[in-house]
C-alpha cells in the first residue's frame, strides 16, 4: 500500500468493483484536467464518506433510542457508550449555535450545523486511521458542502427578508451601487471558494505530515502528531461550522432603526 493507498485499493482484484468503478467513471469522471486539478479517478472517498454516514447514523438511532427509554433519555448510561458520546456532542454543537445566532435562532440552525460539524470532523478524523485518507482533503468533498451552505445562506436570507434581501448587495446610497455591487457579488463567491480550499490545505497539510513521520518512525514518534492531527480536525470543523454560522447570521440578521 502506498502513500496514497488504502484498504480499498483491495477491491481492484474483483471483477465487479473494477466494473462498478469503470461505469461510475464513465459516468462522473472529467475528461479534461490541469496540472494542478488532474483528473485521476477514485471511488474511495465515496466509500469512506459512506463509512463516515453509517457511523453518524448509528450513533443518531442511538441517540433517539436514549430518549424512548422510561426516564426520557434525562438520566445517563454509567458507561461511556455511543449514545453518551452523540449526547455531548449535540450539546455541546448547540451551545456553539447558541452562543453565535442567539437564543432564539439555535433550534432552527441546529440541524443544519450539527450535520456539518458530525459530516466534517468524522471526515477529517478518517485521515488519522491508517489505510484510509480524509474525503475533506479533496475539493470534489469541500465544493459540494461549501456551495450547499453558499445556497441556503441566501434561501434564509431570502425566506427572512423577501426579495428585499438582495438591497444589500446595492449599498446605502444609489450612487454607490456601480461600486458596492461588484465588491459584494466577489466576496459572496469568495466564501465558498475560501471555506473549501482551507479544509482541503489544512486537511492535506495534516495528513501528509503524520504519514511523513508514520514511514520514517512507525513507533510511538508519530503520536504527538497524531494528537496533533486531532486537534487540527476539531479546528478546521470548528472554523468552517462557524463561518457558515457567521454567514446565515449576517443574511437573516435585520437592520435597526
Amino acid at each position: 500500500m502506498g502513500e496514497h493507498g488504502t484498504w480499498f485499493d483491495y477491491l481492484n482484484r474483483f471483477s465487479w468493483w473494477q466494473d462498478v468503478n469503470h461505469k461510475a467513471q464513465e459516468v462522473l469522471g472529467r475528461t479534461s484536467g490541469t496540472k494542478m486539478f488532474a483528473t485521476g479517478w477514485t471511488l474511495t472517498h465515496v466509500l469512506i464518506t459512506l463509512l463516515v454516514v453509517i457511523f453518524v447514523t448509528w450513533g443518531a438511532l442511538a441517540f433517539f433510542g436514549g430518549t424512548k427509554t422510561a426516564d426520557k433519555g434525562i438520566v445517563p448510561p454509567r458507561k461511556m457508550n455511543l449514545r453518551n458520546f452523540f449526547e455531548y456532542m449535540a450539546e455541546s454543537v448547540y451551545g456553539l449555535v447558541e452562543g453565535a445566532m442567539g437564543e432564539k435562532h439555535a433550534p432552527k440552525f441546529l440541524p443544519l450545523i450539527g450535520a456539518l460539524w458530525l459530516f466534517i470532523l468524522f471526515n477529517n478524523l478518517f485521515a488519522l486511521i491508517p489505510g484510509f485518507v480524509a474525503p475533506t482533503d479533496t475539493l470534489k468533498t469541500n465544493v459540494g458542502i461549501a456551495l450547499a451552505v453558499f445556497a441556503l445562506t441566501h434561501y434564509y436570507g431570502v425566506r427572512e427578508h423577501g426579495l428585499a434581501y438582495f438591497k444589500h448587495f446595492l449599498g446605502p446610497s444609489p450612487a454607490l451601487i456601480p461600486l458596492m455591487l461588484p465588491i459584494e457579488l466577489i466576496s459572496h463567491i469568495a466564501r465558498p471558494l475560501s471555506l473549501a480550499i482551507r479544509l482541503m490545505g489544512n486537511m492535506m497539510a495534516d495528513h501528509k505530515v503524520v504519514m511523513s513521520f508514520f514511514a520514517l518512525v512507525p513507533v510511538l514518534v508519530p503520536l504527538p502528531f497524531l494528537l496533533l492531527g486531532i486537534l487540527i480536525c476539531l479546528i478546521q470543523a470548528l472554523v468552517f461550522c462557524t463561518l457558515t454560522m457567521v454567514y446565515i447570521g449576517m443574511a437573516i440578521e435585520h437592520e435597526e432603526h
